[in-house]
């Protein structure tokens, strides 16, 4: 089957961001109690600083400009429009990757590691581990969304992504991935045999334990593991409103994000601070302040707030969850801020390669891009 590639540029109108502005200099601020931090979500004082600094000294024409400079293309797949950013290495035998983001973030992650994946030598590396690099905004993110039609769960992403690499003409490639994303790419490659590795960080379902673990398995857990143990209780018990909300009720969830941009603002950020390294500091401490902007721009200017939020619905409520083991080679990359634990991984996964890492957080292209990197050149070296 042909598939029309289209270049795409990305031209926001002036009017959306006189919009934006306007929106921006005339919020009503809820109140406050006092003393409680971070606690109870982004505290007021906080918002209020960031919501100003986007209002008067963000510039989204110039990352517009610098996103710009990276090919980008759209097509339609299986009924919607596919957003991708297409970037070929100088290096004509490197290895065709698709790179996958998460929630909440975007194309925007991978800003940092394109360069050095696809150019490895002017970044200080060899240059046999170059890569062609395709980076998609899955449907209902950003320039994808927002999605048309129900039923877009995480393996009708990957099947779409098998398309859109064969459209592409790569018929042999590897796959990366991190939070939904490390679960788009372990389906790709049980959706096609020409995936011949599959990488992952900020990986759960399927890398952490499913139930509860007792008392005797707890004992034989690494000080490391048990800290992971941790940050998952902490999550289910204290940090996954936002998860329960987007799998259930993601249409009421999206009348106040898509008409409130400090709605939106406080739901993608707050995920920035509890997730990125050290969680206990502001998110500006791991994310560049200006590049965490850009990433909520890209869900502010498409409207895409709830579709992206309909994934999480689709996956609770989707009946095709595999119970085999996957057989792709898989790499998982764990940061300091992951929970994947080896011991769960391995029944579902051909696990070949595992790195733990003291720095770094959910957003690690953002945050630990230099280990990111290193950690996908050695995993993908042995499938050259």
């Amino acid at each position: 089957m042909s598939r029309t590639i289209t270049p795409y540029r990305i031209d926001v109108p002036q009017s959306d961001l006189d919009d934006l502005r306007a929106r921006l200099s005339a919020v009503r601020w809820p109140s406050e109690l006092p003393g409680v931090g971070w606690s109870r979500g982004v505290p007021l004082d906080y918002l209020k600083e960031l919501a100003a600094y986007w209002r008067t000294s963000y510039d989204w024409r110039k990352h517009e400009a610098k996103l710009n400079e990276i090919p980008q293309f759209t097509t339609e797949i299986d009924g919607e429009n596919v957003h991708f950013l297409h970037v070929r290495s100088p290096e004509p035998d490197a290895m065709p990757l698709i790179l996958t983001h998460g929630w909440p973030g975007s194309v925007v992650e991978f800003l940092k590691v394109v360069g050095p994946l696809t150019d490895p030598a002017a970044h200080g590396g060899d240059p046999a581990d170059a890569f062609h690099l395709v980076i998609p905004s899955m449907p209902g993110f950003g320039f994808s969304g927002p999605t048309r039609q129900t039923g877009w769960n995480t393996g009708r992403v990957a099947g779409a992504w098998a398309e859109l690499m064969s459209t592409l003409g790569y018929e042999r490639y590897g796959a990366q991935g991190g939070d939904l994303g490390a679960l788009v790419a372990p389906e790709l490659g049980r959706a096609t045999d020409r995936v011949v590795g599959v990488h992952v960080n900020a990986a759960t379902f399927g890398f952490i334990p499913f139930g509860t673990v007792s008392d005797e398995e707890r004992a034989t857990l690494t000080d490391a593991e048990q800290a992971r143990l941790g940050r998952l209780k902490n999550f289910t018990d204290d940090e996954s409103g936002y998860f329960k909300i987007q799998a259930t009720r993601p249409q009421t969830l999206a009348y106040g994000l898509h008409d409130s941009p400090v709605g939106q603002l406080a739901w993608i950020v707050e995920k920035f601070k509890e997730w990125t390294y050290p969680a206990t500091d502001l998110p500006e401490t791991a994310v560049d302040r200006d590049l965490m902007l850009t990433n909520v721009m890209l869900y502010w200017l498409t409207g895409t707030a709830g579709s992206a939020a309909h994934l999480y619905y689709e996956n609770m409520h989707s009946s095709t969850w595999h119970t085999t083991p996957a057989t792709t080679p898989t790499g998982v990359a764990v940061f300091a801020q992951d929970i994947a634990i080896r011991r769960y991984a391995e029944p579902g996964n051909n696990i070949t390669h595992w790195s733990e890492f003291d720095r770094g957080g959910h957003f690690a292209a953002m945050e630990a891009p230099d280990l990111l990197t290193a950690d996908v050149r050695t995993f993908f070296r042995s499938f050259r």
